[in-house]
């Protein structure tokens, strides 16, 4: 069986933070800017405070099935909950989204790779 990748996004808002937590993550906000985000398996924050209380995670997973999918939402929402949990964060409106990236698409090049390899 061949294994699929799995993206996952968590969206969700910030609510009811204090001072020191508004500051506390407004400090990271470099590290967490959307111009950085990207897909881990341990899961990547951003968010831009500034604008709105809006957060999104990003997690790469992986399954044999595709249902395996449904275990790695639950594992990236768990995941998010988590983090924000720790660390006193309040949230509402959670909510999740997975992609097996095997069932993508193929963009433009990737087509185009694919046709000129299989060319004679």
């Amino acid at each position: 069986m061949t294994t699929r990748t799995f993206r996952i996004t968590v969206r969700g808002v910030f609510d009811g933070l204090g001072a020191e937590q508004r500051a506390e993550l407004l400090a990271g906000a470099a590290e967490h800017d959307v111009l950085q985000a990207a897909f881990t398996a341990e899961g990547h924050l951003s968010y831009d405070l500034a604008a709105r209380p809006a957060f999104t995670f990003r997690f790469l997973d992986e399954g044999e099935a595709e249902e395996d999918i449904l275990e790695a939402i639950e594992r990236a929402e768990t995941a998010a909950t988590a983090w924000l949990s720790v660390r006193g964060y309040g949230f509402k409106r959670l909510r999740a989204q997975g992609e097996d990236l095997s069932q993508a698409p193929l963009g433009k090049r990737q087509r185009r790779a694919i046709a000129q390899n299989t060319t004679p």
